[in-house]
């Protein structure tokens, strides 16, 4: 009886092991023969932000999300300047604002996923989640792109990839 006991035990703690429990952010390498998943963990459905310098006109661009049902929403990107890479008006479906010196995109988009690049220049690169900021040019390769997704991984999956961490940078 000890046996069986032992046995189911270890049988379900295994499955447990595999069984996709833990929210995440991933961003996973693209363009490589051996993607590397590097993950933010996920209290909840919350939204995040993404902030990076324009390497042209040298402006810091304000990227808003929100995580519903494992599926990321685009809510709005805030920016000064509509020269080289910026929206100048919006598609259908959005709304363009200009106040105080800045544009502001709204858009209520829904996608599984995106794609990041982090450019090899000396430029911001922060991701913000649960009053925290992460320098992902701190984790993240220069000169990589790495597709972004909110979904559930196993503590297998946790195990194999890179846990980013907060901090003052």
């Amino acid at each position: 009886m000890k046996k069986l006991a032992a046995f189911l035990i270890l049988a379900v703690l295994t499955i447990l092991f595999f069984i996709p429990l833990f929210p995440i952010i991933s961003f996973t390498e693209t363009k490589t023969n051996n993607p590397q998943m590097y993950y933010i963990d996920l209290r909840k459905d919350a939204p995040f932000q993404i902030r990076f310098t324009h390497s042209i006109h040298r402006t810091d661009v304000l990227e808003s999300y929100e995580v519903e049902d494992g599926k990321i929403k685009m809510i709005s990107m805030e920016y000064e300047d509509v020269a080289i890479g910026m929206p100048a008006h919006a598609e259908e479906g959005q709304k363009l604002t200009y106040e105080d010196g800045k544009y502001k995109l709204y858009s209520n988009k829904m996608v599984e996923n995106f794609v990041l690049y982090v450019g090899d220049i000396n430029m911001d690169l922060f991701f913000y989640y649960g009053g925290r900021e992460y320098n992902l040019k701190k984790t993240l390769h220069r000169g990589s792109s790495y597709m972004v997704e909110a979904k559930r991984v196993s503590f297998y999956e946790k195990l194999k990839g890179v846990r980013i961490v907060h901090g003052e940078y």
